[in-house]
Parts: structure tokens; C-alpha cells; sequence
């Protein structure tokens, strides 16, 4: 099935990442709506995409498209129920992009509505390489799973999991880039210092970063041993700190996102 109506309630960052990651793929349908309460949200996407249709503060012209995706922040997603309850299709489908609201507590706030899917999205589905863990819930029948299926695989791969574990991939693919990113950038502006060229140093992280993912999956080796294959560890003295970090703001978090 392919969809004909799309819509966003939510104008940020992860709506731009679909929007492009569609887009790219030839997949955006003749009519997208885009909802937001920030008029120069709206403008930078209706810059970025001609065709897109905007609607400051009424979210109702997005909830009224075949499929429908909640890209809003847990906070605003309660009274974001309440305002489109009553437009909701029968037939259209509902994709949540946040973690926290069970697709039980969705459908409740949705009056009984039942055709919603939950997916943690991924930043790098911008490039068609998410990784975004989808859940249906009751009122998905198993041929819409496989349509919904080849729709959002043009975001990258999107796995069918437990809606239990959505908040555990919130933690580690959702916003497992943002702990690597700020260091691979590091990493190439050193690799530059030193007199390689953006494209050798890119070229170098790339590849290095494939090969130490390999020999985790493939050496056979446990971490210990793993680690200690390069003597040289520059930033030994930081690890505590930083495995402090990662194992106190991210179990803190976690336990936030399940409230």
C-alpha cells in the first residue's frame, strides 16, 4: 500500500530527518502537512521542501492525513492526543516517535483508537541508515505491519521488538550517536592538525571505525583482551570518569524515560 497523506504533528529536528530521508527516496506522497506552533520551524522546512504544506498551531490538517507521525516531546504529547482524537481517520495509522507513552496509554488518550505504531527514531535515517526499533499495536493486521514495514525501511532498519525494550533503544541507538559524534569531529580537526586532508581523515575514522565494530563481533576475544590489543592508551586516565558518566546519566535517564 502506499500512502498518499502524510502527516507531522511536530515541525523539529526528527520531522526534517523523515522529511529528507523520504525525500530521498522518492517516497514523500503528493500531500504533506506539517504542523508546529513555531512559525520559523515551519518556514525552514517549507524552504527545504516546496511541496510541504504548513500549519502553524493547528494540528488537526496533519491528523487528518492516511498515516500520521506524533513527533512531539513527551511533555506536549498528552494534550497533542486531546486536540486529535476527534480528526483521526478510522483507517489511517498513528506512528508515535517518542518514548515514555505505552501504546496503551496512546490509545486512551486517543479515545479506544487502536492502529498506532510506536518506532524510536534515529538520526542517521537523514541518510537512509536509522536504526529505529518499531511496536504495533492490536489494530495493525500483519499485511499493513508488512507495508508499514517497507515504508520505514527507507529510513534505514527498522526491527520489530518488544514495546517493553523501545526505551533501552532510546538510550543506545537513539542517542547513541550523540556520545561518538562530538569525538569523531575531534578526531578529523586532530587528523587535520597533523597534516592529513579532511578527505584522508574522514577516510581513516571510517574505516577504523568499521574495523574495531568487526573485532568486537569477530575476534572471538573478551573486551579485556579486546582493549588491550593497542599498548598505547592516550586517554587511559579518563576512562574511569568516563564509564562513570555513561553508567549514571544514561541508567538515570533510562529510568526518567520509564517513568
Amino acid at each position: 500500500m502506499a500512502y498518499k497523506s502524510m502527516g507531522f504533528i511536530g515541525g523539529g529536528r526528527i520531522t526534517l530527518i523523515f522529511l529528507e530521508a523520504f525525500n530521498r527516496k522518492k517516497m514523500l506522497p503528493a500531500t504533506v502537512v506539517v504542523s508546529d506552533a513555531s512559525a520559523e520551524a515551519l518556514q525552514k522546512l517549507k524552504a527545504r521542501f516546496p511541496k510541504v504544506q504548513i500549519s502553524q498551531g493547528d494540528n488537526g490538517k496533519p491528523a487528518a492525513q492516511e498515516i500520521v507521525f506524533l513527533a512531539l516531546h513527551p511533555p506536549a504529547i498528552g494534550g497533542g492526543l486531546g486536540e486529535i482524537k476527534a480528526v483521526l481517520k478510522p483507517d489511517a495509522v498513528l506512528v508515535s516517535l517518542a518514548p515514555r507513552f505505552t501504546i496503551k496509554a496512546l490509545s486512551e488518550g486517543l479515545g479506544g483508537f487502536t492502529r498506532i505504531v510506536r518506532m524510536i527514531p534515529n538520526a542517521p535515517s537523514l541518510v537512509n541508515e536509522g536504526y529505529n526499533p518499531v511496536a504495533f499495536g492490536p489494530g495493525i493486521a500483519k499485511k499493513e505491519k508488512e507495508d508499514l514495514s517497507k515504508l520505514f525501511k527507507k529510513l534505514g532498519d527498522c526491527p520489530e521488538v518488544d514495546e517493553e525494550k523501545l526505551e533501552a533503544y532510546a538510550m543506545i541507538t537513539s542517542m547513541g550517536p550523540t556520545y561518538l559524534w562530538f569525538q569523531l569531529y575531534e578526531l578529523r580537526e586532530l587528523g587535520k592538525s597533523f597534516g592529513l586532508t579532511d578527505k584522508q581523515a574522514w577516510k581513516g575514522i571510517r574505516k577504523m571505525l568499521k574495523g574495531a565494530l568487526e573485532t568486537i563481533d569477530e575476534s572471538g576475544l573478551t573486551p579485556d583482551e579486546v582493549m588491550d590489543l593497542i599498548p598505547v592508551k592516550p586517554l587511559g586516565e579518563d576512562e574511569a570518569a568516563i564509564r562513570n558518566a555513561y553508567r549514571t546519566k544514561l541508567t538515570g535517564l533510562y529510568q526518567k524515560l520509564k517513568g
